[in-house]
């Protein structure tokens, strides 16, 4: 990574760990969502490793990336019920925390003292820091609407290599997080609710968790840290990026359209 990436990817790990330790104020409301993350992770992981690749990549298809998957809620306005926002809020959350897991148990040996620092040092300053509620109304939107963009195209989009886009690595990261990631929130919310006394927040209805699941599949900002981390040719980068790429778009215009004639709205 060169040094604008690195402080990119610095802040936007600081932020993360800003929005996990405010998420941590009120656990309880947090315990369904994070389970349905951990599933959301899970089975994604499950089917890419499945499907015998070859490649030190399983984590990539894990992480769901919160800036994108909201920007494409947006576009839908009023016509997308409260509670998914904040659901979808409180899952990316948890999403992020366990990947900081992720990469501190099972990639702790692939960080040099450079990417451990603008990635888990990061996160801890984040978790540490002060007013958080007043940073994470500055940061965010800088965030979301400067950092990660800027991220994405340093790192994604001025790399993409359609070529690859029926390779295996790709196919398989396409797969496991198109389909991957709404089935195993979906599967975990409908489970803990049915088996166990958690239930959905008021007004949030299970149609509508499918699509808080398919817009999960936006992966792009950590999964590419991942990648950085745990893969060492560029082939294989290369098709991650195009795999990520094109399961975004899917899943951004699936769960979009799918909230849009689902979802209670507002008013």
């Amino acid at each position: 990574m060169g040094v604008l990436s690195e402080l990119l990817t610095f802040i936007f790990f600081v932020l993360i760990g800003l929005e996990i330790r405010e998420g941590l104020t009120k656990p309880k409301d947090a315990l369904l969502p994070g389970l349905c993350a951990l599933s959301g992770m899970i089975v994604p992981a499950i089917i890419f490793i499945s499907l015998r690749t070859g490649a030190n990549s399983w984590a990539v298809a894990m992480p769901t990336d919160v800036a994108l998957a909201i920007a494409a809620l947006s576009l839908l306005g009023k016509r997308v019920n409260p509670s998914v926002r904040l659901f979808l809020l409180t899952l990316a959350v948890a999403d992020d925390f366990f990947s900081l897991v992720v990469i501190g148990i099972f990639f702790r040996h692939q960080l040099h003292i450079a990417s451990a620092t603008y990635t888990l040092g990061a996160a801890t300053l984040g978790a540490l820091l002060p007013f958080r509620t007043q940073l994470i109304k500055w940061l965010s939107p800088a965030t979301t609407f400067v950092v990660i963009p800027i991220y994405i195209w340093i790192n994604l989009l001025s790399h993409l290599n359609f070529s690859l886009a029926t390779n295996k690595i790709s196919v398989a990261l396409i797969l496991s997080r198109v389909v991957g990631k709404v089935v195993g929130i979906t599967f975990a919310a409908w489970v803990f609710t049915r088996f166990t006394q958690l239930q959905l927040p008021q007004g949030l209805n299970l149609k509508e968790v499918v699509g808080v699941g398919t817009l999960a599949g936006m992966g792009l900002t950590v999964s590419i840290v991942i990648a950085e981390i745990t893969l060492t040719t560029q082939d294989e980068l290369g098709q991650v990026r195009i795999g990520l790429f094109i399961s975004a778009l899917i899943s951004g215009v699936c769960g979009a359209l799918w909230l849009r004639f689902t979802s209670d709205g507002v008013g």
